[in-house]
């Protein structure tokens, strides 16, 4: 019946074969004012309306970046439903973003078009704690499996920064604050539009004398301050109808100060990225087939030092992607959109541990490299008015492990009511990292993290859109999720019990090695609420259910809390003053995996107001932590008490 329905729908719009249709962009980085300013997705790599995506997504347009006032893209994350951040200790510490109970390492990370994770890290998964709000025009969070489009990490969920292109021809921006704890944050972006140019540059410059990282209760005592420094620029060319270049780059800095396991040391480290992009843009037939040839880079440098020491750094680490990539689009009919392409992408790293005395040499890094090469297809379309389909299709081909194939579908009915029904079902995958494979500690044998997802959900707009409700039950299981497996100390004496992977090539005795030995399953429900009940009152919130456990033990996954809501309330005064509250609250969690170490629950109050001076020019304020919440996120790490910023942001 469903195999007649989709073929009754696609000869019947057969007609369209005759019309001019158009594709949508092949691009995740398409400005935001697509389609004539509706709710557009572009996360999912072509620009989609929101109703008509069957996965789960939250979109942060500039209205609602600036309303929040954060200085970083985490706090953003932290307020949206099925996310859990956790961070050891102020700005600039690791900080970890978790999707739907995934591990940080499954959350992919695309900023302009570039998917950036560190080859060089562990678990190869991306540190939050550089990446500041800077120049982000809009901040999208799609929940969910979603490796058919984005491949290897893409378990949790994807979150894509987007940042801002100029609409005048020649326009600025810039916003400046300061607060507790000698905290600055300025920044301020620049661009125009001549002729068949467009370009824009953003910088944001951060200081801060911080917190320290361990908690005063555990050792810590004087503060471990941090600095950052960023750049991000865009460029899009018109050469000629329907061909197009672009240019993308974004450069980060950041130094933080970091304790030692015992409490208060003179350690710091420095960590650089950098995210360079070069495309080429061709519309042919009319605009119906889309084309982006692209070349994508990424390069990660961490060094940690210690002045205390003979030999000050302790540690080096460098991690490199480059990315080759086509993607095309082509109009089917003016409801049918095919989207596929192709990818190679090259990874490398390189990783040492200098020892302090300068009188032993530096020894040869650790090295590694792997390649994969990925093909992959989705076709979406109407079959009947408002009800939108789509499947996909991935393989990747891995140096190391070889070939593997995702499947995903899903629907989207959005019907005369208001109503919106979605449900999907998505595979997801994570590639071992080069660490995992290559390092001390490495092995070679490792297949791929798989995981399977599901979900279903609702979305009601009622009163003109004055009041929207949603919920969304998920269930997503991993199997072969990697894990250090400890070797036997001391090593067995009968050669028959020895491990081999418990020797090194050199028949030298190693403490472990990464294993695929984890199964999890995360399940949970995630609700939503806004209320606009005038153009000056607005009300939101959301509440999330995440039961994340080991399916071996039976155990809470770490740090992850089950329950937490978010809510807000903003008012605008017919006087120019915009005030508002946000309230944040996280249930316990565990902090480690045999669930010993409980983290309370905790509730955070933050306040904010803004007020118009007109001519584009604002002040404003707001209070974090009102109450000063004593709470942790990871075990004898801090976190910020109470907080108060006040600044002034101008756009022209």
């Amino acid at each position: 019946m469903l195999r007649s329905v989709l073929l009754t729908s696609f000869l019947l719009s057969a007609p369209a074969f005759a019309e001019v249709q158009v594709a949508p962009v092949p691009d995740a980085a398409t400005p935001p004012d697509y389609d004539g300013g509706a709710i557009i997705v572009t996360a999912t790599r072509a620009p989609i309306a929101i109703d008509r995506l069957a996965s789960s997504v939250t979109v942060l347009d500039k209205a609602a970046i600036d309303r929040a006032q954060d200085i970083g893209v985490t706090e953003l994350l932290w307020r949206t439903p099925g996310v859990t951040v956790s961070r050891n200790g102020g700005y600039g510490t690791v900080t970890s973003v978790r999707i739907r109970g995934a591990e940080a390492e499954q959350t992919v990370v695309v900023i302009d078009g570039v998917k950036l994770n560190d080859p060089s890290s562990t678990s190869g998964g991306y540190n939050f704690a550089n990446l500041l709000v800077g120049d982000a025009q809009r901040i999208e969070v799609l929940r969910g499996p979603q490796s058919i489009l984005w491949g290897s990490q893409a378990i949790g969920g994807v979150v894509n920064v987007v940042t801002a292109m100029p609409e005048k021809d020649l326009e600025a921006s810039f916003d400046v604050e300061a607060g507790s704890r000698d905290t600055v944050n300025a920044r301020a972006g620049l661009g125009g539009r001549t002729g068949p140019l467009a370009w824009r540059i953003g910088g944001n410059v951060f200081t801060t004398d911080g917190i320290s990282a361990i908690r005063a209760d555990q050792g810590g005592g004087e503060r471990d301050g941090y600095s950052n420094r960023s750049l991000t620029g865009r460029a899009e060319l018109e050469i000629a109808d329907g061909v197009s270049a672009d240019v993308r780059g974004y450069y980060s800095r950041g130094r933080t100060e970091i304790d030692g396991f015992a409490g208060d040391t003179a350690e710091y480290g420095i960590n650089r990225e950098f995210v360079g992009y070069a495309g080429l843009n061709v519309a042919l037939l009319d605009g119906r087939f889309r084309n982006r040839f692209a070349f994508g880079y990424t390069d990660t440098d961490r060094d940690n030092y210690d002045p205390t020491r003979q030999r000050q750094q302790t540690f080096d680490a460098a991690g490199r992607n480059r990315r080759f990539e086509y993607q095309g689009s082509f109009a089917i009919t003016d409801t049918w959109t095919a989207l596929f392409g192709v990818e190679n992408e090259r990874s490398r790293f390189r990783t040492v541990s200098p020892a302090a005395s300068l009188a032993i040499p530096v020894p040869d890094p650790v090295r590694g490299h792997a390649g994969i090469t990925s093909l992959y297809a989705q076709l979406t379309g109407e079959v009947l008015p408002g009800l939108t389909v789509n499947g996909g299709v991935r393989h990747d081909d891995h140096k190391t492990y070889g070939g593997k194939t995702q499947f995903a579908g899903g629907a989207a009915w959005s019907l005369p009511t208001g109503t919106v029904l979605r449900a999907s079902y998505a595979e997801g995958f994570k590639a071992p990292t080069l660490y995992q494979l290559y390092s001390e500690y490495g092995n070679t044998t490792l297949s791929p993290e798989r995981a399977r997802g599901w979900e279903a959900g609702i979305e009601q707009h009622l009163f003109g859109d004055a009041l929207t409700l949603g919920a969304t039950w998920f269930d997503r299981r991993t199997k072969d999720q990697i894990d250090f497996y400890s070797c036997p100390f001391p090593a067995p004496t009968d050669p028959d019990e020895i491990d081999p992977l418990c020797l090194t090539p050199a028949g030298d005795a190693r403490f472990g090695y990464y294993l695929n030995i984890a199964r999890t399953r995360s399940r949970g429900i995630e609700a939503t609420a806004s209320l606009k009940l005038s153009d000056r009152l607005l009300v939101d919130g959301n509440y999330s259910w995440i039961d994340a456990e080991n399916r071996d033990t039976g155990k809470w996954l770490s740090r992850r809390p089950r329950n937490a809501a978010n809510g807000s309330i903003s008012y605008q005064w017919p006087f120019g003053l915009t005030t508002g509250a946000a309230v944040r609250w996280a249930g316990k969690s565990y902090d480690d995996a045999g669930n010993n170490r409980r983290l309370d629950d905790y509730t955070l109050v933050d306040l904010r107001a803004e007020y118009d001076l007109g001519g584009g020019v604002r002040l404003f304020g707001r209070i974090e932590n009102l109450f000063d919440e004593d709470y942790q996120t990871v075990y004898r790490y801090g976190t910020l008490g109470r907080s108060v910023y006040g600044g002034v942001r101008a756009r022209f």
